[in-house]
């Protein structure tokens, strides 16, 4: 889903509230969410899941095509695990079945 899509989707629910409003609630949402990965925080929203900061430790790789081996440093990745509640929404046989 894109940004655009999720601020039509919003205004569809809640028309009282006006496009412009919209955008700037969910560009709040996601610098906060931007800010406090990048201080390292874990985010949980409850329902749906929790984002987290990995660490790819250092190591040495090598390139399949030329086999050439090289050092890659630590690296930085976010993790998402799915919460409960989305899970058994998506995995059900209704919400299956809804979508197509």
């Amino acid at each position: 889903m894109l940004k655009s899509e999720l601020i039509l989707k919003i205004h569809k629910k809640y028309p009282s509230l006006s496009i412009n409003d919209i955008e700037k609630i969910v560009d709040l949402f996601f610098k906060k969410i931007f800010k406090s990965l990048l201080n390292k925080e874990k985010i949980e929203i409850r329902g749906f899941g929790t984002l987290s900061n990995k660490l790819n430790k250092e190591k040495f790789v090598r390139n399949p095509k030329t086999n050439e081996k090289f050092f890659k440093a630590n690296t930085q990745k976010i993790h998402f695990k799915i919460g409960k509640t989305l899970h058994k929404k998506i995995n059900t046989q209704d919400y299956l079945n809804n979508e197509k």
